[in-house]
């Protein structure tokens, strides 16, 4: 590889990286309740509904989810104090807010904290009246954040070899929040039964496909859309059976599952739903950045929920066509890719594992590619994603790394480090999906 085309990779990894960070900062909690909360004296309006705080006898917040601290903070600081409640979320704040109770959930696993804020959620909410005003701030991750299992046979050993057994599954993130509803006492609208006949507010930061609004967080306050059947249909096709535990394949089995409230049910006569930021958001911006970049922009998340493979064999494709005709061109993708991963497993994540795969797929050509999350966090690494390009194959091989290797073990994280090309921001404190930027030039 000569020194220009070094130059140019590089400089185009850079762009790239920078363009994820502007979406980022964009799609920032505090930025996005700015826009869509205001607050005057006794009123706070949310999107187009308008409260009056004085009509309530009394108001309380349930935040849960990777943004649990960060949405709570947000909502404090335009309403000022005297809010309280519970806060379960995955990462430790720098200073807790004054009121509230905090459990430190589990993520991707639920922990011992995730089954206490569970049964903290459910007191907070019991016995609650019409007159209660209950303002739900939820975001991605608190499927295992907060959990309380339906059945009290089910022990919080069995609840992780459940998520386990959903996870790696390979099914698609809206049919393994299906099953979680159904065994849980939090989701699948169980939590709006919980505070009724409280007025029920809300306030959304999705990380789920924008058409199945009650799959974030497994639909805690929301209208179950899923029922058993799909929940019997869905274990079937992906063989997940023999790999729950006793107590959950006995349910299936014997067909024991518990239904979830529906539209009907009067507990959503006085809920309203409000999603302030989703993958919609980050795409957005994504593209505010890159057409700045002078590239000629399209979007296409058509690969939502596809297999890594699949999705890049596709993105790719739709990426060298659009360059015909253009200098510099870029394809943005929302939403996530599955992975079913074998084993042994490595350390890395879909994000990674996508873009390694790209680096194979792209090798001497002038194509970058971006894959990142936007809550920082991709599988079990450190990082939130990955860059690949047209040099990556080789400056792995030139270090005596192995890619092909790397990708079947699914170990991609340690050869981007090596590489400098891991995405690495920490945990957000934010959660909008995935996204994928892919340049070329």
């Amino acid at each position: 590889m000569d020194k220009n085309s070094e130059a140019l990779f590089r400089e185009m990894r850079d762009r790239v990286r920078g363009m994820f960070e502007h979406t980022l900062r964009e799609c920032s909690i505090p930025r996005a309740f700015g826009r869509r909360l205001q607050h005057d004296r006794r009123y706070i309006k949310v999107g187009d509904e308008l409260y009056d705080l004085a009509a309530f006898s009394r108001a309380l917040v349930v935040s849960i989810g990777k943004a649990g601290h960060s949405m709570a903070e947000a909502l404090a600081s335009i309403v000022g104090t005297g809010l309280s409640g519970v806060i379960a979320t995955s990462q430790g704040p720098p200073a807790q807010l004054f009121g509230f109770r905090y459990f430190a959930g589990g993520h991707p696993l639920p922990n011992e904290d995730s089954l206490r804020a569970g049964e903290a959620i459910l007191r907070t909410l019991a016995g609650l009246t019409p007159e209660t005003l209950v303002i739900f701030l939820i975001s991605g991750g608190a499927s295992a954040i907060a959990e309380k299992p339906i059945s009290t046979a089910m022990s919080l050993t069995d609840v992780v070899e459940t998520y386990k057994a959903l996870v790696h599954s390979g099914a698609p993130i809206a049919e393994i929040n299906a099953i979680r509803k159904h065994l849980s006492a939090l989701k699948g609208g169980r939590l709006a039964l919980a505070a009724a006949p409280a007025y029920q507010l809300s306030v959304l930061v999705s990380d789920v496909p924008d058409d199945s609004p009650d799959a974030l967080a497994s639909g805690p306050t929301m209208p179950d859309s899923t029922s058993i059947q799909d929940c019997y249909r869905i274990a079937e096709h992906y063989k997940m059976l023999p790999h729950f535990p006793a107590p959950v394949r006995t349910l299936f089995e014997r067909r024991r599952l518990q239904e979830t409230p529906k539209a009907s049910d009067p507990a959503f006569v006085r809920s309203h739903y409000v999603t302030v930021l989703s993958n919609a958001s980050a795409v957005h911006a994504a593209v505010e950045s890159a057409a700045l970049s002078g590239f000629a922009v399209e979007v296409d998340n058509s690969c939502d929920d596809c297999d890594y493979r699949r999705a890049a064999d596709y993105l790719l494709t739709r990426l060298r066509e659009l360059r015909q005709g253009v200098s510099r061109a870029c394809l943005i993708s929302g939403g996530e890719v599955t992975v079913k991963v074998g084993s042994p497993s490595g350390i890395g994540g879909r994000n990674q594992q996508f873009a390694l795969y790209c680096a194979e797929k792209i090798a001497g050509e002038r194509i970058t590619a971006l894959s990142a999350g936007t809550d920082g966090i991709d599988g079990n690494s450190p990082a939130a994603g990955a860059v690949a390009d047209g040099s990556t194959a080789e400056r792995a091989q030139q270090r005596g790394l192995d890619p092909p290797a790397a990708l079947t073990h699914f170990d991609a994280f340690p050869l981007f480090d090596a590489l400098g090309d891991a995405v690495m921001t920490g945990p957000t404190g934010n959660n909008v999906r995935d996204l994928r930027i892919l340049l070329a030039y």
